[in-house]
């Protein structure tokens, strides 16, 4: 006999909420999705732009991201990825530095030569060792010990400030370790995947998919408060009034959490870690007339640089996606507390773009279709020694509340694939495992791009009421 159906809220629209909502519809339950913004997605949301769609924050799949490749095959549309080879540069006084190759790497002339050499036994050595008592060791001390202290300071000190800013030093080598080995057994080079249609083309089918296996979303919502009642069943607060479920999944940043925790919960549920902070991010998205580079991501650690890395996507998307045009990303990694991170459009404009046209002379301001500015404030946890131990559970309450956040990716990197990796963890904590792909018929409209998406925005009335989810 199969398990009985269950009312379940999850709250939380990104891929971590869209993934869980979509196994457990699979499983048969009755799931509500509930998302605070406009949109699904999360930081893969989208803006228009002459007629496309344009993704606020860059996104790429790499050929090692399984679970997410798993969900979009269970979507139907994996078969709508494609992949390009990308590569990878170092900007360092004015001129561009390709590493991708260990011949790259013998003539990065920022570095001596000896240097050059231990920066290369790093780097194979990240991908050969073990990962035991790495969470115990700082990534500063780890490669200072195996780069030396003027390899450290040269190279790898530059990309930590601008992931962490003054923060990294507290790094564990196991987050580090972590991103060597993201792409191991790549042989043959980077190799990077997008979809046709872009991300809002994998929201809108995981909408469809979702109401077709009679799910509801709704947007526009605001969560005041997630608690237990007197009979112990989950109850769920918004502007517009409460609702129980038997269960909930949260997906929110684990500071928004705490702060919509109801005390019947609380007495319920182990503590949660409350220093693992996180970074934000700032995207200056440029339309050009021409391209920059041939480099997918070009890193500019240097602090003459008002951002950490020039990302130009059109390295990657095709001109069905993007027309005749090429996307660049400037993007900066900033605690949502620091002065620059609320500075205005037009001031980043006007201090962003000259540096760039600095870097690439060639640049000229008739160049510049457009350009556009988001930010985000919850990105990147900033991870701490020990981290393992303070990773939160997947269990809130037993058998009742459930979380899966970015607090809880760690060690894997933070990316759509670890939130699907994450998503699962919860799941399994749930019952619930990888489900077959959704087969798509007339009847469902699984899979079509024309069929309608209805999104229920909050009510306002004396009938029962449900719940929401506060914004980001």
């Amino acid at each position: 006999m199969s398990a009985p159906s269950k009312s379940i809220a999850v709250l939380g629209g990104g891929i971590s909420g869209l993934t869980c909502a979509l196994r457990l519809a699979q499983e048969g339950h009755r799931v509500t999705l509930m998302e605070g913004s406009e949109q699904l997605g999360g930081l893969g949301t989208f803006f228009e732009h002459d007629g496309r769609t344009f993704e606020k924050f860059y996104h790429c799949m790499l050929p090692s991201d399984g679970p997410l490749l798993r969900v979009l095959e269970t979507l139907g549309i994996r078969d709508e990825v494609y992949w390009k080879p990308t590569t990878f540069a170092y900007a360092h006084e004015g001129r561009f530095f390709p590493l991708n190759t260990a011949v790259d790497l013998l003539k990065f002339a920022p570095l001596r030569f000896i240097d050059r050499i231990r920066v290369g036994i790093t780097g194979l050595y990240g991908r050969l060792v073990s990962d035991k008592g790495l969470d115990q060791i700082t990534t500063v001390k780890w490669l200072t010990r195996l780069s030396g202290d003027r390899a450290f300071a040269k190279f790898w000190r530059p990309m930590l400030e601008a992931k962490f800013g003054d923060r990294h030093h507290d790094v564990p080598a196991l987050w580090f370790w972590t991103r060597f080995n993201r792409e191991k057994g790549e042989s043959k080079g980077e190799c990077k995947g997008y979809i046709k249609g872009g991300y809002k083309h994998i929201t809108d089918t995981f909408a469809r998919v979702l109401q077709a296996l009679g799910s509801e979303i709704r947007l526009n919502t605001t969560v005041q408060s997630v608690d237990l009642d007197d009979d112990g069943r989950t109850v769920v607060t918004t502007d517009a009034g409460r609702e129980s479920f038997d269960q909930i999944v949260i997906t929110l940043p684990t500071p928004q959490v705490e702060k919509i925790v109801g005390p019947a919960m609380r007495r319920e549920m182990p503590p949660l870690d409350t220093t693992t902070d996180y970074q934000g991010v700032i995207n200056c998205l440029l339309f050009l007339k021409k391209p920059l580079t041939t480099h997918y991501w070009l890193a500019t650690p240097g602090s003459e640089h008002p951002f950490d890395g020039v990302v130009e996507t059109s390295t990657l998307t095709d001109t069905a996606d993007r027309g005749q045009r090429h996307v660049v990303y400037l993007t900066k990694y900033l605690h949502r507390d620091d002065e620059r991170f609320s500075v205005g459009d037009e001031c980043i404009r006007a201090y962003w773009i000259p540096a760039l046209q600095e870097l690439f002379p060639q640049l000229q301001d008739s160049d510049i279709e457009a350009t556009h500015i988001f930010r985000a404030s919850f990105v990147e946890p900033i991870y701490k020694l020990n981290q393992m131990k303070l990773r939160p559970p997947e269990e809130l309450v037993t058998g009742k509340v459930y979380l899966a956040n970015t607090a809880q990716v760690y060690p894997v990197v933070t990316s759509w694939n670890g939130s699907v990796t994450q998503a699962e963890r919860t799941l399994a904590a749930m019952g619930v495992g990888v489900s077959a792909p959704v087969t798509a018929t007339a009847d469902t409209a699984v899979g079509s791009r024309t069929a309608e998406l209805k999104l229920t925005k909050p009510r306002a009335s004396a009938q029962p009421l449900r719940p929401a989810v506060a914004k980001a």
